[in-house]
Formats: C-alpha cells, sequence, structure tokens
C-alpha cells in the first residue's frame, strides 16, 4: 500500500496540530465487517489497531491482520477510526473517546442505518477538530463473527457515504484522504448521499429481503423442501439466517421506511392471492407479466 505524504499544516483537513500517524487505523469490533475491514487493509500494508468486546477475539486477530490494541493510549496516534460496532455502542464509545481523536482524523463507522448515527456522531464532531464522515459497505454475508471475515470481502462493493456539512474544499479533501485510506479494501464505487436518502432506499434493498426470507422459511413446508427445492428456494431463504440482535435494532432504527415497504409488499401479495382465490386467470396473468415486465426495465437500466 502506498504510505500517505500529508503534511500536518498543508492540506485543509489536517491542522497543524494533529497528532496522528500517517496510514494508521483503529478499528472498534471485529465483528464480520470490522474483521474483513482489518483482513483487507492490513493485507495493503496498513498498521491495524484494534478494540473488541472479547479481547480473545484481538488476541486471534493479532496473529494475522491486527499490530496492537485500540486504547486511550493509541487512538490519538490514528489517521482513521472505523467504527464497525453496533449504533448505540459505536455512538457511546465515539462520545467517550471524542476528545482523544487527533486534530485531522477521520471517523466513519459502518452501520447499516445512517439517520440516527449521524445526526449523533455529526452532532460529536462538531465540537472537535477531526471528522466524521457515515459510511455503509454493501457487502456482507448471512454469517457473523471473526470466523467469517475475508480479506476481499468489499472487493468490487459500493460503498455508500453520507459526507459530512463542511467547507466544501474541506470536505473534498477529506473524501479524497478517504478513498485513498480505503484503497486496500477494493470498492467498486462511492456513492455520496444523504442519511434520510440512505435510508428510505435501504429499507427496501437490504431490510425488507431479510425481513422477507425470514418470515418466508416459517411456513411448515420449509421442513421438507430436501428433494423439492432448488435455486428459488437458496434466493430466497439465503439472508433469513440472520443476527436476530443487530438486525432488531436496524430495524427498528429505519421503522417509518421499513413498515412502509412492508405495506407496499403485503398489498401487492394480497392481490396475487385474492386473483388466486377467484381463479382469475387473466387477472393472475396480468399480475404476473407485469412483475416481470418491471424486473426486465430495471435490469435494462443498471
Amino acid at each position: 500500500m502506498r504510505q500517505p505524504t500529508y503534511v500536518p499544516g498543508k492540506h485543509p483537513s489536517i491542522p497543524a496540530d494533529s497528532t496522528f500517524v500517517p496510514g494508521r487505523i483503529g478499528i472498534l469490533g471485529l465483528g464480520l465487517m470490522g474483521g474483513s475491514f482489518a483482513k483487507a487493509l492490513h493485507a495493503g500494508g496498513a498498521e491495524v489497531l484494534a478494540w473488541n468486546r472479547t479481547q480473545a477475539t484481538v488476541e486471534l486477530a493479532k496473529i494475522e491482520c491486527v499490530d496492537g490494541d485500540l486504547d486511550d493510549t493509541t487512538i490519538p496516534t490514528c489517521e482513521l477510526i472505523v467504527l464497525a460496532g453496533y449504533p448505540q455502542v459505536s455512538i457511546e464509545w465515539l462520545r467517550r473517546c471524542a476528545p482523544l481523536i487527533s486534530a485531522g482524523a477521520i471517523v466513519i463507522d459502518l452501520v447499516g442505518v445512517k439517520r440516527s448515527i449521524c445526526e449523533a456522531c455529526f452532532a460529536i464532531a462538531d465540537e472537535y477538530d477531526w471528522t466524521f464522515v457515515g459510511c455503509h459497505p454493501m457487502a456482507g454475508t448471512h454469517n457473523s463473527g471473526f470466523a467469517y471475515t475475508r480479506a476481499d470481502m468489499f472487493v468490487g462493493a459500493p460503498m455508500v457515504v453520507v459526507p459530512p456539512q463542511i467547507d466544501d474544499f474541506v470536505r473534498l479533501d477529506v473524501l479524497e484522504r478517504l478513498t485513498f485510506l480505503l484503497e486496500p479494501c477494493g470498492f467498486g464505487t462511492f456513492t455520496l448521499t444523504s442519511a434520510e436518502h440512505h435510508d428510505e432506499v435501504i429499507a427496501f434493498t437490504s431490510q425488507l429481503a431479510h425481513v422477507v426470507s425470514n418470515a418466508y422459511v416459517k411456513s411448515p413446508s420449509a421442513r421438507v423442501h430436501k428433494g423439492f427445492s432448488a435455486g428459488s428456494y437458496k434466493d430466497l431463504t439465503r439472508v433469513a439466517q440472520l443476527n436476530a440482535q443487530m438486525w432488531s435494532e436496524l430495524f427498528l432504527e429505519n421503522g417509518d421506511y421499513l413498515s412502509r415497504e412492508l405495506g407496499i409488499l403485503i398489498d401487492n401479495l394480497q392481490q396475487y392471492r385474492d386473483a388466486i382465490d377467484a381463479h382469475d386467470a387473466e387477472r393472475l396473468k396480468s399480475l404476473l407479466a407485469d412483475g416481470d415486465r418491471r424486473k426486465r426495465e430495471i435490469d435494462a437500466h443498471e
């Protein structure tokens, strides 16, 4: 990995009194996302420090991708800090450790909802001379925990970014530095958006899919699927297995948009059920054809 050549005071987002070591990265939480960040960044040559609720996980990670502990003595030396914990854990950690973070440092989160965490973390950052940027890497698996982490987890994946409302020149410099620091992760695209728009879209693209998959496997028929299922069953049940604690928090944080999407889905499903119960072949054919047409239109514009 190329090493940054930033000179304190020469970049608009790096004050002269910064204390960070260029390129040093701290990660809060070594679950699936945080651990995969650690592996990708370490493989790219970055120095990675980490904290995890279970110290045994940190010790395990030190064997392959973590260079030291992220604690009160090392927080001031990090150029980038990645908050990879649950929303409230991340917010509480940042509120406690905010005074320790170096001037000019960048703090990002990896939380799957943006309004609540961005509102809290932007407010905290406003009191200091470092920058918070909301982030959501669009990658992952149905498994959780460090055991399932991969250095190539984010290769080609989109990264959604919620930038702070600061001076345009400084914001551009921060985003360029962030993109540079995350190069080893291999993200395919960086998409700038607002926290509001992110949560509205993610309710459909991610959260609704998890709810549907999780509910789908509750049919008694799921217990006798073996020998009768193929790709369709596997596709629809892939994310039924999930971290209930984490997803519950995310669903409730985004309850307004997720509930709206569930209402739309339920209304649409009712139309199919009504047509089937009435043996209305023409109505059913029309509903199926409409769904097929919409899918083709969406795919044609991707």
